[in-house]
């Protein structure tokens, strides 16, 4: 077994405070116009999506694997947070020809 020594615990110190927490992103998406902006973005797990509204109807964000269903009224700003990697691709109920999709990786 081996035995820390300072010099060894100061090296694991420095890389912790050096490396620091994972930092989240938050991504907007808007919707103006009958179509996201951007209709395609990546993220990370643990990044949030912020769809924000500037339309002058309401709408949804649905994914199409039902991970999320998301009512957005006029002028609101709804958020999610991606807890899951993989691909998810989604729509608005109201108007089926506003498409998206969102790229998560770990």
């Amino acid at each position: 077994m081996r035995r820390a020594t300072p010099s060894r615990a100061l090296g694991a110190l420095l890389l912790v405070l050096v490396a620091g927490p994972a930092r989240a992103d938050v991504i907007q998406i808007k919707m103006e116009k009958l179509t996201f902006v951007p209709a395609q973005v990546s993220a990370h797990v643990g990044d949030t999506i912020e769809r924000v509204n500037t339309d002058f109807v309401a709408h949804t964000a649905t994914a199409r694997d039902g991970a999320w269903d998301v009512l957005i009224p006029v002028k609101t700003t709804k958020s999610i947070v991606l807890k899951v990697e993989g691909v998810v691709d989604y729509y608005c109920k109201f108007h089926p020809n506003m498409t998206g999709r969102v790229s998560v990786a770990k």
